[in-house]
């Protein structure tokens, strides 16, 4: 496992384990037993930084990392990161609820890395009425949070702002191969980098999507390459070319993703990839950027929808249907959402909208998917 120096001098594996997509049952509980086996072999092989938060599996993911972490002795190995999630702040005294929730979850006396979750400018500028900056300099003075960052899915001038308010550690932006000109983007990381923050890229592999089977214009471009790679080794190695990205997280859900993802890490250096390759990527995003109509990463941050709308889903048989041009995409939409799931049931009712880290606007995304996957 390779480490990159955090600011402040932590060494961070290069690999952080994204724990928002443990496996899960049906019912939306993590899978304990393989949860815990897929932790135990990254940590065993090097990962010492986990990302969790308060809303990742509906309120199980810091109890579960909380519970394996104390219950195996790692509490030491590893730094933990969780989030100050804004919307559960309705009044300055609600900071501090939170928190000792959140130690308390973590089975933990303090936090390694503590970041403002998923600012934007509407968000940032409510979360500093109410106080916010007092309150991590609180923490910090008493020694319960060790570093201060936050993750961001607003606009790059938001960025610029949040990045000058504050003496941040760092910043967890959204950067892969699809988003160089999107939120943060590639601005974001410059300014960050110029700014002495270290950055931590999240999405790295756009929801899972660039790990998944390319379409064929994409797959030949990678095997005209010369290169035998995974699309998952291509896009996981230009986010670690670069030498500002400390760490990045995966959100790991099968043995086989973690062991994968170990062995890609090893020898992906900052600086490393050649121009050819880098015109290999180049090639491939422009394909991608053509062919994917939705950008939704499957976050989950929509559900529950009122209207039970499988948001998610809709976007993922859309997006596949487009990509691939196959009709199963249609026929996987028909069978698996059925009348219980489908875009139709939307009423544009907008609960999800401000949900919505990617500032997708659904209801009218929701339209286009009945117009191609159910008007058949």
């Amino acid at each position: 496992m390779q480490y990159r120096e955090m600011k402040g001098g932590d060494k961070v594996s290069v690999l952080g384990y994204g724990c928002m997509r443990f496996p899960t049952n049906k019912d939306g509980s993590i899978k304990e037993d393989k949860a815990s086996k897929q932790l135990f072999y990254a940590i065993d092989n090097g990962v010492n930084y986990l990302d969790t938060a308060k809303p990742y599996h509906g309120g199980r993911s810091e109890p579960f990392v909380g519970k394996f972490l104390e219950e195996n002795k790692l509490r030491d190995k590893v730094y933990i990161a969780t989030k100050l999630s804004g919307w559960y702040i309705k009044e300055t005294k609600d900071f501090d609820k939170i928190f000792k929730e959140q130690l308390k979850d973590l089975r933990t006396d303090y936090i390694d890395y503590y970041l403002v979750h998923g600012l934007n400018g509407k968000s940032w500028a409510k979360l500093k009425e109410l106080g916010v900056l007092k309150f991590l300099d609180k923490l910090k003075t008493k020694k319960k949070i060790r570093n201060v960052g936050f993750s961001f899915h607003g606009n790059i001038e938001h960025f610029y702002q949040i990045v000058d308010d504050y003496d941040w550690s760092f910043c967890q932006i959204q950067f892969n191969i699809l988003d160089t000109e999107y939120q943060a983007g590639m601005k974001g990381y410059l300014y960050a980098v110029k700014k002495g923050l270290s950055v931590i890229a999240m999405e790295p592999l756009r929801g899972g999507r660039l790990a998944q089977t390319p379409p064929e214009k994409v797959k030949e471009i990678y095997a005209n390459s010369g290169y035998k790679r995974t699309p998952a080794e291509w896009a996981l190695r230009w986010v670690w070319n670069y030498q500002g990205i400390t760490t990045l997280l995966s959100g790991m859900n099968q043995m086989k993703q973690v062991k994968e993802n170990i062995k890609i890490s090893k020898d992906s250096f900052s600086g490393s990839m050649t121009r050819e390759e880098l015109q290999v990527i180049e090639k491939a995003t422009k394909v991608y950027k053509k062919l994917m109509k939705i950008g939704c990463t499957g976050c989950m941050y929509c559900f529950p929808c009122p209207y039970n709308v499988a948001i998610p889903s809709c976007f993922e048989y859309y997006n596949g249907y487009h990509l691939y041009k196959d009709e199963k995409y249609k026929t996987w939409y028909k069978n698996f959402l059925g009348d219980k799931a489908k875009a139709s049931l939307c009423v544009n009712c907008g609960q999800c909208l401000p949900k919505c880290p990617q500032g997708l606007k659904i209801p009218d995304l929701l339209k286009k998917v009945v117009k191609d996957m159910e008007q058949i």
